[in-house]
């Protein structure tokens, strides 16, 4: 407790402003929310330490393996997991910091992956990674509620997308899509809603944020089997998706780096239109016999329906709602889907027309809200889009040479007109 606070409750009682009793409760009220915040440098050097901790038991236990018994061995198993829920027990039962709880968390998390390893070994139990990296995630899982541990969260989802990953991209034993990848998720996700709405800026829920989103990417091709057209349809549904995820009050009211959501979901469409905006792909795409009861086509009206839905609540949000063209590109993306896979030309020439308006539009916002980023990002998409038709069109390089100096003219122009805006603006407000 801080000596001010305590002066000016005596202050206050020897002025009767408040009685005794309520000096306590507000000293205790302040006492225990300074308890209950702990330095984020030490939760991140407890997390790191205890991570070492473990790490340097199992490589000491490695080295004298061989020369132990097989009793030696099973005990030494265990003696990682069974410290591990010492500390563990004793952060909760004595109400020790969050730190002491994230240390914790963290050892017996790897404790477990460690017992369940050294157990296999000692007694020759057959299995694969996958499913040894199932086993320990399902059993790690719970630790996050237990310990209320965003670290244990953290590596819930990493070990959920190397098992999903192990499993559905295992193209030499045989691949399965992995199912529970999204079950393990789904268990996380109340845990995840908790710590938007109470610690939505801290810096550890920001990472869960990339982590959820970058998860997601990695793991849904997984998915695919034999269509791999509609990976295309697969990934934007999924971009479509983020965006309008990231337009939800709750990442929106926040910096962009905080929004993962947002800035993968608008990139993530720009470039898968980037690749169908060459005209050999959607010739591909025209040859492919679509089969509308494919496990992708369930997985694409999965993450449509969502997206949908996300839109509507995100525009409901909003009053009055704002027009933002990204918010419908993966409405847009079906249509250009539907006729360029029946027409390669046809949908050649809707794709380079979307990344034009896109591009435009972000110029557009930047202008009118006064944002370099936005500006230069609409920008960089109609370059990028000019770029890509060097490749499959004949142009002479006179031609080329003159489109590249018109586009760095204007980068040049636009930005100079953004930075003459805003200095008038200033020189206004200051008169």
């Amino acid at each position: 407790m801080k000596s001010k606070l305590k002066n000016d409750l005596t202050e206050l009682i020897d002025h009767n402003v408040i009685s005794h009793d309520v000096a306590l409760k507000i000293s205790d009220y302040y006492e225990s929310k300074s308890n209950s915040h702990s330095n984020p440098l030490f939760t991140i050097f407890g997390i790191l330490g205890s991570s070492l901790v473990g790490l340097g038991i199992i490589l000491i236990l490695a080295h004298n393996w061989d020369d132990f018994s097989r009793s030696i061995k099973t005990m030494f198993a265990f003696f990682p997991l069974v410290l591990g829920q010492i500390v563990s027990g004793y952060s909760i039962l004595k109400k020790k910091s969050q730190a002491w709880k994230e240390s914790s968390g963290t050892f017996l998390f790897f404790a477990i992956g460690a017992s369940i390893a050294l157990v296999s070994q000692v007694y020759n139990i057959p299995g694969d990674l996958s499913s040894y990296l199932l086993t320990w995630t399902v059993l790690g899982l719970p630790l996050i509620y237990v310990l209320n541990s965003k670290a244990v969260a953290m590596l819930v989802v990493v070990f959920s997308t190397y098992y999903a990953c192990e499993l559905g991209y295992s193209y030499g034993n045989g691949s399965d899509a992995p199912w529970l990848y999204v079950l393990l998720l789904l268990a996380t996700i109340p845990f995840y809603v908790k710590a938007l709405r109470d610690s939505v800026k801290a810096n550890a829920t920001a990472i869960l944020n990339w982590l959820y989103a970058i998860s997601l990417i990695i793991v849904l091709g997984a998915f695919i089997e034999n269509d791999w057209s509609l990976g295309f349809v697969m990934y934007a549904m999924l971009f479509g998706l983020y965006y309008n995820l990231g337009q939800l009050n709750v990442f929106s009211n926040h910096k962009l780096r905080r929004n993962s959501f947002v800035v993968i979901g608008s990139l993530g469409s720009i470039v898968i239109l980037m690749i169908l905006s060459f005209n050999m792909i959607w010739k591909e795409i025209e040859r492919e016999l679509i089969n509308l009861n494919s496990q992708e086509m369930m997985v694409s009206a999965s993450l449509f329906l969502a997206a949908i839905a996300l839109l509507i609540y995100s525009r409901l949000q909003k009053n009055p709602p704002k027009f933002n063209v990204f918010q419908f590109v993966f409405i847009l993306f079906l249509i250009v889907f539907a006729v360029g896979s029946k027409n390669a030309k046809l949908g050649t020439i809707a794709t380079n027309l979307i990344i034009l308006i896109f591009g435009v539009f972000a110029v557009k916002l930047g202008a009118e809200a006064s944002r370099f980023s936005i500006l230069n990002y609409g920008l960089l998409i109609i370059a990028t889009a000019i770029v890509c038709r060097f490749f499959d069109t004949e142009m002479s390089f006179v031609l080329r040479g003159a489109l590249f100096v018109a586009v760095g003219l204007g980068f040049f122009i636009t930005n100079y007109m953004m930075l003459k805006k805003q200095k008038s603006k200033k020189h206004l407000n200051i008169n």
